[in-house]
């Protein structure tokens, strides 16, 4: 991961299509999940795009990165088999991280799709929520403006002519709120009595903190729902919430029993020594099982990218309309 440097300039990298800065899009807002708008080094990259598109498409999946190797691994194999599916068929798909993974660092998957002539990018992060300033720091290297007033601590990357739209993270997705209810729902036995607590990483920083919120809120309002559960609460693990709403919870004459559900992508450090430790001397269930290995994960990725596809079509044929009414 390389940081900006002072006096580090914005470059002359030519941003376009949905999400981007020359026309004048902006990022969207939370709450919009509902429409969709490597062990292995996997980056897969087969040939060529599909006919009618503007352009050649390829997909960029951003993760965070880490030291295990089986980390790495979890995340680069639900990438690969996001891009083997029948949607993203013929379109080059890199997995890539924003640090700890040399050679696989966003710069190298922007130079390899680039190397395949992609001119059209689409950029997925695979983060959990839109209040990661991990997130914000990759929009504004790639020529998003900022979430809000904190300047981004990465330069500006090389894309050169390419158009890049940039998606959004996991944030309320409804099928990640499956997923969750799949991994607790054996901790459960008389959901009118128990209540869920979803625990994430969070952010103390204002605007990041709000979006982290918002997104927890509606993505445990879904699990609720799911399950059939007496209540619902949040908490962050920056700043520190985690005991005070354990206490909030226990101290409701209806809830009997609460489920911490982890709001993370990979089992790790935060899932198995960190959460135990804010919550020790606290009845709960926990069995701390992350969002992945999971085809939920493959699915959202394949729908978002899928999703980004169709409007590539749509302009296409919007464009050899327009050029035939000339």
């Amino acid at each position: 991961m390389t940081r900006k440097t002072e006096g580090s300039g914005p470059g002359s990298a030519r941003i376009g299509a949905a999400g981007a800065v020359s026309d004048g899009a902006v990022r969207p807002e939370l709450g919009s999940a509902d429409a969709d708008g490597g062990g292995m080094s996997l980056d897969c990259l087969p040939s060529g795009g599909k006919p009618g598109r503007s352009g050649k498409p390829g997909v960029l999946v951003i993760s965070h990165g880490s030291r295990e190797t089986g980390w790495v691994r979890l995340v680069e194999e639900a990438v690969a088999a996001a891009a083997a599916s029948d949607r993203l068929q013929g379109v080059p798909v890199v997995c890539s991280f924003l640090e700890l993974v040399e050679g696989r660092l966003i710069q190298d998957g922007i130079d390899r799709l680039a190397a395949l002539g992609v001119t059209e990018l689409f950029v997925l992060p695979l983060f959990v929520s839109s209040g990661s300033t991990h997130v914000d720091d990759i929009g504004q290297a790639l020529g998003m403006p900022p979430v809000g007033e904190r300047a981004g601590e990465l330069e500006r990357f090389r894309i050169g002519s390419m158009r890049v739209t940039c998606g959004d993270p996991i944030d309320d997705d409804p099928d990640i709120a499956e997923l969750l209810y799949a991994n607790i729902r054996e901790l459960s036995a008389d959901p009118e009595r128990e209540a869920v607590l979803l625990i994430a990483h969070g952010s103390g920083e204002p605007v990041f903190h709000e979006r982290w919120q918002r997104g927890m809120r509606l993505l445990a309002d879904r699990v609720r729902t799911l399950g059939g559960f007496a209540r619902a609460e949040t908490a962050m693990l920056l700043p520190d919430q985690a005991a005070s709403r354990m206490e909030e919870l226990q101290r409701d004459p209806v809830v009997e029993s609460v489920l911490v559900v982890p709001l993370f992508l990979s089992a790790g450090y935060f899932t198995q020594k960190v959460i135990p430790s804010r919550l020790n001397g606290y009845s709960y269930k926990y069995n701390g099982k992350p969002l992945l290995p999971h085809p939920y994960i493959v699915r959202w990725m394949e729908r978002r990218a899928a999703a980004w596809l169709e409007t590539l079509e749509v302009s296409a044929v919007d464009e050899q309309t327009g050029q035939t009414d000339l």
